[in-house]
């Protein structure tokens, strides 16, 4: 299923007054679901990994709706506060809520912005159906002492970890393990010799079809659950 995607603005309300995001809307004929896409913390919506990612959403019959966090939107590379994310993730929750009632919403996100999804549906800011993290950044590389998990049991939804076996932002892989065996309702899906970007050494391939190649087997965990 195809789908032709509009370019939205969402607007987003920050303690320093409204702001404006742009992001991109596509929905198939007859879609099931929708799974909303936040970008990784030095990109944007209109990231090659992100648009391969949700075309190839759309051939297994959801709708997404990708989307830029404020720092983005301003041509920014570092994120800013973590509350303006959240806020960015509840504002395109409410803007599906009224473009896409109905549908079921789904929360995914590369690396950076899968985590912020969990923050806000750790904190209640955000209900989706379930999350899904495409390389979920569990620590700097090479910093395991700083892990990002405090918050990860408090997620009532369902969580699928995309990861690379090569990503050191992963590593040790028994980290991991326990943060998911700590959650609620989650699990691990491993990407052999994949690294934080899904890239494998010794197999080149352009980002927008390493995005594409996730599609298949997230979409099957989401009918698993639905």
């Amino acid at each position: 299923m195809s789908a032709v995607e509009a370019d939205v603005k969402i607007a987003v309300d920050l303690p320093s007054g409204r702001v404006e995001v742009s992001a991109s809307w596509g929905r198939p004929a007859a879609a099931s679901a929708v799974v909303a896409v936040a970008h990784g913390a030095g990109t944007g919506y209109a990231h090659p990994f992100l648009t391969g990612f949700a075309a190839a959403v759309h051939d297994e019959g959801f709708a997404t709706l990708r989307f830029n966090f404020p720092y983005s939107e301003a041509g920014r590379r570092m994120p800013g506060p973590a509350a303006h994310a959240i806020a960015t993730w509840a504002a395109a929750e409410a803007w599906l809520a009224e473009h896409a009632p109905g549908l079921a919403v789904w929360a995914a996100g590369k690396s950076y912005g899968g985590r912020m999804a969990s923050m806000a549906a750790a904190e209640g800011v955000i209900r989706p159906a379930g999350l899904v993290y495409l390389g979920y950044p569990l620590h700097p590389p090479g910093d395991p002492a700083k892990a990002r998990v405090a918050h990860l049991p408090d997620v009532a939804a369902p969580q699928l970890f995309v990861e690379g076996t090569n990503d050191p932002f992963v590593d040790p892989h028994a980290q991991l393990d326990e943060a998911v065996a700590s959650c609620q309702d989650a699990r691990i899906h491993w990407i052999e010799g994949g690294g934080h970007s899904f890239e494998v050494k010794g197999r080149k391939r352009p980002a927008d079809e390493i995005g594409a190649g996730l599609a298949p087997l997230v979409a099957d965990w989401i009918r698993s659950r639905g």
